[in-house]
């Protein structure tokens, strides 16, 4: 299983691109892999056919995973081929096999002779199956030899475990009785959710969290999106969290020590703004970043914000469209939240946690009825105390309220 991101320590196959007789050439894309942030291709950089495919969609940490050969009558031999579990190897041939897999993804194998492990086999060993479909007919407590396979050479594939209907008279097994009082399903967990799991715990235990509110009116700013938008000819939609993005980095760059990460021996502090925005998709939360965002306009950000969103929701982004980054927004406003608390996102040191608007009355002398009515919106600053002080934190959120509250200074 190839590694395709810094932080992948495990991975689930995805589509096959390429089938069984198909020719490889060095670039070709032969896997999709499901890493612990996005679906990604994996090329392949040897050049032969394919002969073998031992794992399906949704396997995960296997090795090997298929099998090239360099001539195209090759393929043949291998249709029955099973790979031989053999007893525990030695401590030299540990290594060997160790440094092999390092260097390369894909095994070449030459085909072996499986007449004498056959003989030892149980009955369901000696059908052919595929290790989803064995595994799958364990869980659900079904015998090999009572499903038809519909696959190459009648092989047993998971559809074919799915599809079964086991015959009228034969009683369901203890492991099939599900209680109704309480019933349950287990879902298996991603890469990508076991990553967001580990992460968000050890930010928690080993940063030192604080928080800081307040809430800002945004009149000015939904009066100067609406003129913006309506001048748009259809070409932008600006959204509020596009301006909670500008801000957030004109307010970095005017405080830079907000800028910076935690490291152990030092704190680094950044010269721009990268901004990570988190991003809701159907396998969990991904935080794609803006480069440079000090130096983009709402029209820029707002068309990047949207494409980055549509592939991340894809699976499609690559690792540097998410590692890195110098801040983090979390914007749960379209949802109704009018205040949350968010977990920082390492290495940050900071992430802005931002509600939904909301009318209120405020309280103002100079009109006649002694109070105005305006939008107001409220935000949260959460803060590692290693990096950002209390004083320090309370001192740039203020320079970003000035930002919202009079959205012209952007353009300055």
């Amino acid at each position: 299983m190839p590694a395709l991101s810094p932080t992948m320590t495990q991975g689930n196959v995805g589509t096959w691109r390429k089938q069984v007789g198909d020719s490889i050439t060095p670039g070709d894309v032969l896997v999709e892999i499901e890493t612990d942030k996005a679906q990604m291709d994996f090329e392949c950089q040897e050049e032969g056919y394919l002969a073998k495919i031992f794992v399906e969609s949704g396997e995960k940490n296997v090795s090997p995973i298929a099998i090239l050969v360099e001539d195209n009558e090759d393929i043949k031999k291998f249709e029955d081929y099973v790979p031989e579990q053999s007893s525990t190897p030695s401590k030299s041939e540990s290594a060997e096999k160790s440094e092999e897999t390092s260097k390369q993804d894909i095994r070449k194998e030459e085909p072996q002779k499986q007449e004498e492990s056959v003989k030892s086999h149980t009955s369901n060993d000696r059908i052919l199956a595929s290790p989803v479909a064995r595994k799958l007919a364990a869980e659900r407590g079904i015998s090999l030899d009572k499903v038809a396979g519909t696959g190459p050479k009648n092989r047993i594939v998971k559809a074919d475990i799915l599809n079964f209907v086991p015959p009228a008279a034969e009683q369901p097994t203890p492991s099939q009785y599900v209680d109704p009082s309480s019933s349950y399903t287990d879902i298996p967990l991603t890469n990508m959710r076991k990553i967001i799991a580990s992460r968000l715990s050890e930010s928690k235990q080993s940063i030192p969290h604080y928080y800081l509110t307040i809430e800002v009116e945004v009149d000015k700013l939904l009066e100067l999106r609406e003129v913006l938008n309506n001048d748009s000819d259809g070409k932008y939609k600006i959204s509020v969290n596009d301006f909670v993005i500008k801000s957030s980095a004109s307010a970095l760059m005017a405080m830079p020590e907000v800028n910076s990460t935690w490291h152990n021996d030092f704190i680094r502090q950044y010269n721009y703004a990268d901004i990570s925005v988190a991003t809701a998709t159907p396998t969990g939360l991904i935080t794609p970043i803006i480069r440079n965002t000090q130096a983009k306009g709402l029209e820029a950000i707002s068309k990047q914000v949207k494409e980055l969103a549509v592939r991340a929701k894809e699976g499609k982004l690559a690792p540097h469209e998410y590692q890195g980054g110098s801040f983090t927004i979390s914007n749960l406003g379209m949802y109704g939240i009018k205040n949350f608390t968010a977990i920082i996102n390492p290495p940050h040191s900071c992430i802005l946690a931002v509600g939904t608007t909301q009318k209120k009355l405020i309280p103002d002398s100079s009109k006649e009825a002694g109070y105005r009515i305006a939008t107001t919106m409220h935000v949260t600053l959460s803060c590692d105390h290693r990096v950002v002080d209390g004083a320090l934190g309370s001192q740039w959120l203020n320079v970003w309220r000035t930002y919202i509250e009079n959205p012209l200074k952007l353009l300055l």
